[in-house]
């Protein structure tokens, strides 16, 4: 939210000896922090960039021509000082006596273009320059360069031009408002805070100037239009008017300047007022052209589903049957209704207020909060009508704000009031009454707080007292605070006007020590998170909610789409960890950190056949450039598909597991998916990243990508029996062996010819040498494995050991065809 210093100022009391931390801006931010108000940034904001600070007006006493310069002239200056000013200038209009602003020594100009420069004393061509005679261009006032601005004659030297030109300054806060505090969405909201803070602290009634005067009339029934509420829900209630003959024009300086300095750009006076009464009151109003409104009648309602309605900004959109739109109804038609507008949210094309506008209908209404929410989100829309709309505005205060932006409009677009006020409000609502005891007051806020302290900043902040006992008072809740409805909601409003930093802490502070104790599934996510945090990887935390777009090229109809999208991009639930880590480590990669090692706990969502939604939660591991730094033993070596591996096999370890086998299948979206199995159950997949999605992701380098199926893995884990038995008495005893066989053959083939040999007494086995030469035949490698046998009851001997390889040996030579290397 942003708030103009100036703006408020406004309506704060006129005396501003009643708000002594109010008279400065530093101050007022660290009070509107105190009452949750908190002021993220305040910054100095002038209309034009430097305040045209050292500038000021001067007369061109005498101006003779440059001794070595055809272009130049030497002038004297009169800028009121003591001393006229020596200065070279190069325009081709300066000339004595004319009226012009001067740079002085020291002053920094701010150009409509380039860089920001420091006036110095100078030499050009052999003479000293004590300042610039300035052209518009030169000090950001517009962009003519032609030659040196030239005031009237009748302009006073000495004068500074921030003075001259009036140059508007001001002060802008951001605040970081809540959700819920919708009276705050507005200057008036705001000095209503700081009022009720200044009455609380300084024990004065200290009361907001509010613009609402009682000078509205109406000067005649020139233009009557009907207003129809169709559907009582989404508008409860709906309020507006008239005004002929205005003429729209760019608006007057003050009201530019308000929305300007607020981030607003101005369009014309008409649509600038309606912006301006938004900030100032938190009311979003309409002006329509009243021209447009066919058979002089505005219905609210809503349409058929489908029907198709340009915007303001020109664009077709089909409508949903749950859009309110307010409509016109065309003469002799009943029920055939044209949309206008879509209510609360955005404007139509063909009934907005142009240049040829001279009648306007005027709308101030309340639409439901659930509604604009929902159709804002639909279609994309985020306007800041439908932010305060979607919140819920004073339903109230509708008729006092239409009054208000009226008088506006006919002061600044000229026109009069053709029509009384139409107000339809068919159901009016009641005040919400909401009840609070002291005690409960004292618990929840740590301080006793005195009756009349408690009532008087409740009364300030718009709380009506109903009913008052001992313990207990009863209040009406006022419209512009529909967050408030239960006493925790009240005690939060008095002790935010009261401070928070006013809270008592106690002398002694008594609490019992406590345990966490961490379930099932958080034990062995610390413990792994650990385990991959002391290997090097650091834990990344992605969005869950990702692009379709990434999954163009694969099925749809398991994918999770977002019902009410926060973006055209972020429109659907990610069905794997791949794609939002993937953006991780290319963020990376472009900043130069090329040696990736991430981990991520996350969930990921799809539909079953029946469209059922199923969310699983799954660990994704990735890697990609070195696997440790160099150094002056050796050199580094890239991550690959068998370091990834390890570190699956490591995690899966840690959780009391084996991986039985791997399944070598080809994917989209890994080169080689290699899936885990343990029972013939998949656990996962993991491999290295199709180059085609590297690609999308303008990845140049190898990415290793794991994705565990976590939930799966913790229900193995508890199925799992662990049992623990003591160290060997006896020693193992581990043979080498070199076996010959065709390339085509895989060590997951001789792992499993091994297996098939049923050796009790083989503990371990492994492959550490790979060979490959024209000289063992061809199409034929050498692959050495190491063998461990252990018996844990004896030692074994010689003919034991060597009975279990030649088993060994001959399964091997039987199943795949090798031969023994001797």
């Amino acid at each position: 939210m942003t708030i103009s210093y100036n703006w408020l100022s406004e309506y704060l009391p006129a005396g501003k000896e009643l708000l002594p931390e109010l008279a400065d801006p530093e101050k007022m931010s660290r009070v509107l922090t105190a009452i949750g108000l908190e002021v993220e940034s305040l910054e100095k904001y002038e209309a034009t960039k430097g305040g045209l600070k050292g500038l000021v007006t001067g007369e061109i006493i005498s101006c003779e021509q440059h001794p070595d310069a055809t272009k130049l002239k030497i002038t004297m200056v009169d800028t009121g000082g003591p001393n006229l000013l020596q200065i070279v200038c190069g325009a081709p209009n300066a000339a004595a006596g004319q009226k012009v602003i001067v740079a002085t020594i020291g002053s920094t100009l701010y150009p409509s273009s380039g860089l920001p420069v420091i006036m110095k004393k100078a030499r050009i061509r052999g003479v000293e320059s004590y300042g610039m005679i300035c052209a518009e261009d030169e000090i950001g006032l517009g962009q003519n360069h032609d030659g040196i601005m030239v005031l009237p004659a009748e302009t006073k030297t000495g004068i500074p031009a921030a003075v001259y030109f009036d140059i508007y300054e001001d002060y802008i806060f951001e605040i970081g408002l809540t959700p819920n505090r919708i009276d705050a969405m507005s200057h008036i909201g705001v000095a209503k805070d700081l009022c009720a803070w200044s009455s609380q602290h300084h024990k004065t009634e200290a009361l907001p100037r509010l613009p609402f005067k009682n000078n509205f009339k109406v000067d005649h029934q020139g233009m009557q239009i009907a207003v129809v509420i169709a559907d009582a829900d989404a508008c409860q209630r709906y309020a507006g008017l008239t005004i002929q003959g205005v003429t729209i024009a760019e608006s007057p300086a003050w009201l530019q300047q308000r929305l300007i300095s607020t981030g607003l750009r101005p369009v014309n006076n008409i649509v600038d007022i309606t912006n301006f009464i938004l900030h100032e009151t938190g009311q979003p109003l309409h002006a329509f052209d009243a021209d447009m409104i066919k058979g002089q009648k505005v219905v609210v309602k809503k349409l058929a589903e489908g029907t198709v309605f340009v915007t303001l900004d020109e664009k077709e959109r089909k409508l949903s049957a749950e859009d309110l739109m307010i409509c016109n109804q065309p003469e002799g038609t009943d029920g055939g209704e044209e949309p206008m507008c879509i209510a609360g949210v955005y404007g139509g094309l063909h009934s907005g207020v142009t240049a040829n506008t001279r009648n306007i209908f005027l709308e101030s209404a309340w639409f439901d909060p659930v509604h604009i929410r929902k159709t804002a989100l639909r279609h994309g829309l985020r306007t800041d009508a439908a932010a305060r709309f979607e919140k819920g505005v004073d339903i109230s205060n509708l008729v006092n704000v239409l009054k208000r932006a009226a008088m506006l409009m006919k002061e600044v677009a000229g026109g009069e009031i053709a029509s009384d006020i139409v107000d339809v409000y068919p159901l009016p609502r009641q005040k919400k009454e909401v009840s609070l005891k002291y005690h409960y007051l004292k618990k929840l806020s740590g301080k006793n707080y005195h009756p009349e302290t408690v009532k008087n900043i409740l009364h300030h902040l718009g709380f009506e007292l109903i009913k008052e006992g001992a313990d207990e008072m009863r209040l009406s809740v006022p419209f512009s605070k529909p967050d408030v409805s239960i006493p925790a909601d009240l005690v939060e409003e008095i002790m935010r006007i009261d401070g928070l930093d006013n809270v008592e802490i106690p002398v002694l502070i008594t609490t019992a020590p406590s345990a966490e104790i961490l379930g099932h599934e958080e034990e062995y996510r610390e413990k792994i998170a650990a385990g991959l945090a002391g290997s090097g990887f650091n834990e990344i935390f992605t969005n869950s909610i990702t692009n379709s777009a990434y999954y163009a090229n694969e099925s749809q109809t398991t994918l999770v789409k977002m019902a009410n999208n926060l973006t055209e991009e972020l429109d659907t639930l990610r069905p794997s960890l791949l794609e939002t880590g993937l953006e991780r480590v290319a963020f990376n990669l472009n900043r130069k950190n090329n040696s990736i090692r991430f981990f991520e706990f996350g969930k990921a969502y799809r539909l079953d056949e029946k469209g059922k939604f199923i969310e699983i939660n799954h660990l994704g591991i990735f890697i990609s450039g070195k696997t440790a730094p160099d150094n002056w033993k050796k050199s580094s070596v890239h991550a690959d598909i068998y370091f990834g591996r390890a570190v699956v096999e490591r995690i899966v370890r840690s959780l009391g597991l084996e991986i039985d086998g791997y399944r070598e299948e080809i994917s989209k979206r890994l080169s080689v998916e290699l899936q885990p199995g343990i029972t013939n159950d998949r656990i996962g997949s993991m491999g290295m990243v199709s180059n085609a999605i590297l690609e999308s992701f303008d990845i140049r380098q190898p990415v290793f990508f794991a994705e565990l199926d976590w939930d799966k893995l913790l229900i193995l884990n508890r199925n799992k029996e662990i049992r623990y038995r003591e160290i060997p008495r006896y020693p193992a005893v581990e043979r080498d062996l070199a076996i010959l066989v065709d390339r085509s053959v895989k060590y997951r083939q001789v792992e499993k010819a091994i297996s098939d040999a049923r050796i009790g007494k083989l503990k371990k086995h492994g492959l550490f040498d790979v060979f490959e030469s024209e000289k063992l035949g061809a199409g034929k490698k050498s692959m050495a494995i190491s063998l461990t046998f252990q018996d844990e009851e004896k030692t074994l001997t010689d003919e034991e050991t060597d009975s279990m390889m030649n088993t060994i040996i001959s399964v091997l030579v039987n199943e795949l065809n090798g031969e023994v290397r001797k």
